[in-house]
């Protein structure tokens, strides 16, 4: 069985698996535990669901304490394993559920651990034993049966220089094995092998040239370099980057890189968490670094807000509740470049924006005024200018705003339009009847469908009649 990304799932599923990393990232890690646990009943061969599952149960189990939390964690365990260890090579994925119920209470099991790697590899799922292989060689990195196993797991998916790596690793405890000498240079030589290409010269295939440009690089620059990339092919990359993170940990690349390939499948939450591993390297987060990530922020509050059922007795109030926390983030970021950039006009635009959006005219007005001192934001800041004076009975003060930005602007674009037809409203709350008409007229002649001018001009000239 194929081990599966998040675009190879049932929607349903993937539905229940959004709203178990939404319940993950608010802390309701009990809940985040139960929606996982369905996901991967449903779906053993979800890497990310168990990904996910994995990181709850090692949070709820960083609540409990001392004897409490041992109490806790190995009570009722005992006779699920004992029933999981009798299914492995009959039912492995009946024993691997078992198993991962164990562990979503009681992440440290190592009974549980053992069991479920060994019920993994009998499903074909070698990915998911990595899991537990690598928890259980954490606990006892001397273990040669652990790492052999994950050493094996690692082949298994072709990742032989991690397969070499372990064997390195578990040689520093047995330098004098010579029976685990010999499997490293085993696996050392089918690296050597597979990645140099000597297969295909065997076979009469291939050359030494091959060899020299070294094809898997070449195929994996390749692979990289394509701007549209498949689910499973950006799957496949974010598994080998993360495969080689585990020996360069401070590897910046890679770490842009996964988070990219994530933002990519339109999965914030892990894009966002390697970004956040960006910004604890120092000197690695600069202001654009901050702004993508913040941005995938935003669109993680936008993807939580469309997961929420329209069913449920109180959806509005779900939804006003996350999209206030949105915009309650997008203003602090926004006041926090502020500070940071005080002379940076196009970010004050921005700020007047958030609080015209927000009905702060008092607060808005001011930084519309600091934006009119930039040459790209000018013509538009006047006009959000115009309109918070408007808004607060400013008529004439509004109009000779909007009058100034039209001596500025050229052309006739909807900017153009925009300041007409604002223009044309105040003249309009001012009693002055045919200079406001005047401006509808202009945009008439040009555009007439735009907004409600043909009904304004229309109603002006049926007047007449």
């Amino acid at each position: 069985m194929p081990e599966k990304s998040l675009t190879e799932i049932p929607r349903t599923v993937r539905e229940q698996y959004e709203k178990g990393v939404t319940a993950l990232e608010r802390n309701n890690l009990d809940y985040a535990i139960e929606l996982l646990l369905a996901v991967m009943k449903s779906e053993p061969a979800f890497l990310a669901g168990r990904d996910a599952l994995r990181r709850a149960a090692q949070k709820k189990a960083g609540e409990k304490t001392g004897l409490f939390k041992k109490l806790v964690s190995s009570a009722g365990s005992s006779p699920a394993l004992a029933k999981a260890k009798f299914l492995v090579e009959s039912q492995p994925l009946e024993a691997l559920f078992v198993a991962e119920q164990v562990l979503a209470g009681d992440p440290r099991n190592n009974l549980a651990h053992d069991i479920f790697a060994q019920a993994a590899v009998a499903a074909s799922l070698p990915r998911s034993a990595i899991f537990s292989l690598e928890a259980l060689r954490q606990e006892a990195p001397a273990d040669k049966n652990v790492s052999i196993r994950l050493s094996e797991a690692y082949s298994a998916i072709g990742l032989s220089e991690k397969a070499e790596s372990v064997f390195t690793a578990l040689l520093k405890h047995h330098p004098n094995d010579p029976r685990l000498s010999e499997m490293a240079k085993n696996i050392s030589a089918k690296r050597t092998l597979n990645e140099g290409g000597y297969e295909s010269i065997a076979d009469g295939k291939g050359s030494f040239r091959d060899i020299l440009k070294d094809k898997g690089e070449a195929n994996r620059l390749e692979q990289e370099s394509r701007i549209t990339k498949d689910a499973a092919q950006s799957q496949n990359l974010i598994e080998q980057y993360q495969a080689r993170l585990a020996t360069e940990p401070g590897n910046l690349r890679l770490l842009k890189n996964i988070a990219e390939l994530y933002a990519q499948q339109k999965d914030y939450y892990h894009a966002i968490e390697y970004y956040n591993q960006i910004e604890a390297i120092p000197g690695a987060f600069d202001a654009a670094l901050e702004q993508v990530r913040n941005d995938m922020i935003v669109k993680r509050y936008n993807q939580v807000i469309e997961q929420i059922d329209p069913a449920a007795e109180n959806y509005e109030e779900q939804k006003a509740a996350i999209a206030a926390e949105r915009d309650a983030f997008i203003l602090s970021d926004c006041l926090a470049r502020v500070e940071r950039y005080p002379t940076d006009k196009a970010i004050r635009f921005e700020l007047g924006v958030l609080y015209f959006n927000q009905g702060r005219l008092q607060e808005a007005l001011p930084e519309f005024q600091q934006a009119e001192n930039n040459p790209h934001r000018r013509v538009q800041a006047m006009l959000y200018s115009a309109r918070c004076m408007a808004a607060r009975n400013m008529n004439d003060m509004a109009a000779r705003k909007l009058q100034n930005a039209l001596k500025e602007k050229q052309g006739f674009d909807d900017e153009r339009k925009e300041l007409l037809y604002t223009l044309g409203i105040v003249l309009e709350k001012m009693g002055k009847g045919d200079e406001s008409i005047k401006q509808f007229m202009d945009i008439y002649e040009v555009d007439m469908k735009f907004r409600d001018v043909e009904e304004r001009v229309n109603r002006h000239y049926s007047g007449q009649g």
